[in-house]
């Protein structure tokens, strides 16, 4: 008993130390390359199972609170550590000292109060940085920064940081980009990010704009891109500012989720003033909560600088659009734009005034709006849009292919138009566009057929994902066609496409790719048409996969190449699947196989002529009727005393002595013999089978001529049934000279058989012992 309690102690104990270790086993996905994934597993610490091949260590969403010194000991190899959204507030001062090669570090998202230097200064390789969401109010009591000689992304702030200091930024000379979430910012020293004296991209949430303007200055001459997030402008002040002329970098200003009136639409006008020469404009997601009453002396102090070149608007909310006025004040700001977006604001109509004083304007973005063919042809009115080469009017409410066209005739310059996503579904069969159209996009656009009605001029047409099923259209200038996500069978024809250089034909209906038609594109470079289900003959196989030059023009090989049939390649890549050689060549197979059956049946045929073979059939015929007959017929059915099988060699013996010793005694016996008592014309196995049944005896003349003879072989066989199966004594052997078992050839088994079961008589060389034979003989016969 206690030995068995022992033993069940040890086995719990080996359960529980496997329990214990298995989470640093489990805990971590890593791959051949030494990126490993420990992502939302419920961990309260560092895996300790990290190895230095480790290169990349992903734990974010986790519940990983405290980072000892010993933890990252290992990973002296780590390029990338991730460690947001976990509920860190602790860190060792040493924690990162062995991560000299790190270049990626993320802590967001966690509740860290206090950030030391410490941390980050054994850190020389770090290139990016991430300390958003956590819980400090400034960025420690030292500069943090300094060591970082390489960064080049730096993400600091939460809600919770209150004041920015110099000393936060020092030692940094560049950065990438910079985004500090300063949402409740209450406090900032001057000149706090002037000691970065070039960076390309500032991102910086604010709520409230009030310490907006000091640190717009200290970025003036340092700044190309100024992004601000989630502020509140409604009541924004931009002060004038006495700076010094020197070179202005900033080339963009990006407003992202930022609420907007009248009034401060004008103040942001004045940073315009700060920006360099070519300057680009973002709104995006934002709100716009006026209507329209903008300063005109503001306006006209802007209107001679002609910076904004490029203007970008996603999602713009104007909730009182009703009460807008016109956009007239705003006219004399746009003579110098050549790029506008104005992407999913709900846009329905471009005044005409408007669009003709957009005279530098070469590319009009209005996707994801509310225009159509009536507003479009008030918005392309004579005069508008003199410049436009490129016009994007994607996911509207467009529904005329004919009244589009005419709507974009005034646009002379015209020569790039996307109108996919729009609901035509029908085509016309003419259609007028502007003269120098080279590129069309009609894609998802629900047209069945296409017509004449698509521009002559075009030398780049998309009409992917429509519900096309041919392609008979003549594009003589045609370089690149996006056919894809149609029902089309076969290539379109290259008869109609002369000058095609690419082909895009993927996710149609297509089972192979002849080559005939390949060869017929003279000039193409690019072939897309994976995707496809096609049928892996091993004609297509052998042509495809030998074809190297295809392979190049090929874009999408071999990985969207799949097999669709036969059945049992379904799935595979076209490049790895072969056939078997009885499916490839099926013809020649069953070709082969039907030519040596046939001289099969020749050459059986001909063995059976040369050995008797159909007469040795008709024998095992007759053998098996024999054996289905019934038993030996009744005592009045026998005609005959005895059968008698012998080989015509011994004929001599047989009808000069036994013959005339057995008939002419008193009473004589009636013998069988072949040559006497069978019925002429009968088969002659039909012969045999009858006198053994008519006959009481069977008597073989066993000799070396006997055992030599067929026909005594098959007498022998016929009568086996009969003498044996019935277990009677039919059988009398006649030994008419010595024969040895051995001698005996192993066909003649029915022989042998008799011989081992049967005595017989021996016929004596001495005359004087020949009259007890004959004694013997006639008795044998009797019995």
């Amino acid at each position: 008993m206690p030995h068995a309690l022992w033993m069940l102690w040890a086995l719990g104990t080996i359960i529980n130390i496997s329990t214990e270790e298995s989470p640093d086993q489990a805990s971590l996905s890593c791959d051949s390359l030494g990126v490993c994934d420990g992502r939302s597993r419920s961990l309260n610490s560092i895996p300790s199972g990290v190895t230095p091949t480790v290169k990349s260590l992903d734990l974010s969403n986790n519940e990983i609170t405290y980072i000892s010194s010993t933890d990252l000991k290992m990973c002296g190899n780590l390029k990338t550590l991730i460690l947001k959204f976990n509920g860190i507030n602790r860190i060792d001062e040493n924690a990162f000292f062995f991560l000299g090669n790190l270049e990626y570090l993320d802590l967001s998202n966690n509740y860290l109060t206090n950030l030391s230097s410490s941390w980050f200064n054994p850190l020389s390789s770090l290139k990016f940085l991430n300390l958003l969401g956590n819980h400090y109010r400034e960025l420690g009591k030292t500069s943090l920064f300094s060591a970082l000689t390489n960064l080049q992304v730096l993400k600091v702030g939460s809600s919770y940081t209150s004041r920015i200091q110099r000393k936060d930024f020092a030692g940094i000379t560049f950065l990438s980009e910079l985004e500090i979430d300063a949402t409740n910012l209450q406090s900032y020293e001057p000149e706090s990010l002037k000691s970065i004296q070039n960076m390309r991209h500032l991102i910086l949430h604010m709520k409230q704009p009030i310490l907006l303007s000091m640190i717009f200055t200290d970025l003036l001459n340092s700044l190309e891109h100024f992004e601000l997030r989630d502020t509140d402008l409604y009541n924004f002040h931009f002060p004038e500012m006495s700076i010094s002329e020197t070179q202005k970098l900033i080339r963009k200003f990006t407003f992202r989720k930022v609420e907007i009136s009248d009034q401060s639409a004008n103040e942001l006008l004045k940073l315009l003033r700060y920006g360099s020469e070519f300057l680009e404009l973002e709104f995006d997601d934002c709100t716009l909560n006026g209507i329209g009453d903008f300063d005109m002396p503001t306006i006209d102090s802007m209107k001679h600088t002609g910076k904004v070149e490029i203007l970008i608007v996603r999602k713009l909310h104007i909730p009182k659009f009703y009460l807008f006025r016109d956009l007239s004040t705003i006219y004399a700001l746009t003579g110098n734009v050549k790029r506008i977006t104005i992407e999913g604001s709900r846009v329905f109509l471009v005044p005409c005034l408007l669009s003709q004083h957009l005279k530098s304007l070469e590319y009009l973005d209005l996707r994801e709006n509310l225009m159509v063919e009536e507003h479009l042809s008030n918005a392309a009115c004579e005069g508008a849009w003199l410049s436009l080469q490129t016009l994007i009017l994607r996911q509207n409410h467009l529904t005329s292919l004919e009244k589009t066209g005419e709507s974009l005739l005034t646009l002379k310059n015209l020569t790039s138009l996307d109108i996919s996503k729009n609901n035509f579904q029908s085509m016309p069969k003419t259609c007028r566009w502007p003269d120098k159209m080279k590129y069309l996009n009609l894609s998802s656009t629900r047209i069945h057929n296409l017509t004449p009605c698509v521009p002559q001029t075009l030398e780049i047409l998309d009409i992917s994902n429509n519900n096309l099923d041919s392609f008979s259209l003549t594009l003589p200038q045609l370089r690149e066609l996006d056919i894809s996500k149609n029902k089309l069978k076969s290539l379109p024809d290259s008869i109609f496409l002369p000058m095609l250089l690419v082909l895009r034909i993927s996710r149609n209906a297509i089972n192979t790719l002849p080559k005939e038609q390949l060869d017929s594109f003279k000039e193409l470079q690019t072939l897309e048409a994976g995707g496809n289900n096609f049928i892996c003959s091993c004609e297509f196989l052998s042509f495809i996969q030998k074809q190297h030059a295809l392979m190049e023009v090929l874009a999408d090989w071999p990985e969207n190449y799949l097999c669709d049939s036969p059945s049992h390649v379904r799935g595979q890549r076209v490049q790895d699947t072969h056939l078997s050689v009885a499916e490839c060549h099926r013809v020649a197979l069953v070709s082969a196989v039907c030519c040596a059956l046939f001289l099969l049946i020749l050459l059986t045929g001909a063995l059976c002529h040369l050995l008797h073979g159909l007469w040795y059939m008709k024998m095992m015929w007759a053998w098996l009727q024999a054996k289905r007959k019934p038993k030996k017929a009744p005592n009045r059915e026998i005609c005959y005393d005895a059968f008698i099988s012998y080989s015509e060699r011994d004929s001599h013996w047989v009808e000069n002595l036994m013959v005339q010793e057995l008939e002419n005694f008193d009473p004589p016996f009636k013998l069988c013999l072949h040559k006497r008592d069978f019925v002429p014309g009968k088969w002659i196995i039909d012969n045999i089978i009858d006198c053994i049944e008519k006959s009481h005896k069977t008597v073989f003349v066993l000799s070396e001529n006997f055992v030599k003879s067929e026909w005594c072989k098959y007498e022998l066989d016929f009568s086996h049934f009969r003498l044996f199966d019935e277990n009677n004594d039919a059988a009398i052997l006649i030994l008419l000279e010595p024969i040895e078992k051995k001698a005996i050839p192993q066909r003649f088994c029915k022989l042998r058989k008799i011989m081992n079961t049967k005595t017989y008589l021996e016929w004596p060389t001495d005359e004087a012992l020949q009259p007890g034979f004959w004694l013997n003989l006639r008795a044998a016969i009797k019995s």
